[in-house]
């Protein structure tokens, strides 16, 4: 545990099985973790394949959490939510019942193996940018605000926002996207 609160955005993904189900349950369990804090969902997308085409399409979005876990514990704990809704790790950036990518973690960088913070492609990827700039336009990723990065991704990548009721009994400050 860190003792101090840090702001983090999280990645959730999925293209298995009820997909919104599955994300749903996953914020679920993020926000019933001890040490976080789920303070806003962006609204959800479908969103083309990327890296690997021959799959369904997937719903995406971004939750920002507070939470006072260091990047190590938390990245156990997505895991530990991925594998309890069904993940399994077959082909890379295959087909999954859900994924969880820590993006940001406060302003720490991190290069290791297993755990890239900020995360190595989000500025590269509509499904994580737009939902990311619905929560935060002004944040900089990559040198340039989310905003900026979401706007030029929007014309180059296959992505539609989901006009479905979100739950929001999870966030802390039930602020509604």
């Amino acid at each position: 545990m860190t003792g101090h609160e840090v702001r983090c955005y999280i990645g959730l993904g999925s293209n298995l099985g009820d997909s919104l189900e599955n994300i749903r349950q996953a914020l679920r369990q993020l926000a019933d973790t001890e040490g976080v804090a789920v303070m806003a969902v962006a609204p959800f997308y479908r969103t083309a394949p990327v890296g690997y085409a021959d799959q369904n399409y997937f719903i995406n979005t971004v939750a920002e959490i507070h939470t006072i876990l260091a990047p190590r514990q938390l990245l156990k704990r997505l895991q530990e939510i991925e594998n309890k809704l069904g993940r399994v790790r077959v082909i890379r950036w295959g087909p999954r019942t859900v994924d969880l990518d820590i993006l940001l973690y406060g302003n720490q960088i991190i290069n290791e193996p297993d755990l890239e913070i900020p995360h190595s492609r989000m500025h590269q990827r509509a499904f994580v940018m737009i939902p990311l700039a619905d929560l935060n336009p002004g944040l900089e990723v990559a040198g340039e605000k989310a905003v900026t990065l979401a706007r030029r991704l929007a014309g180059e990548q296959e992505i539609e926002k989901l006009y479905c009721k979100i739950d929001h009994v999870w966030c802390k400050n039930k602020r509604k996207s």
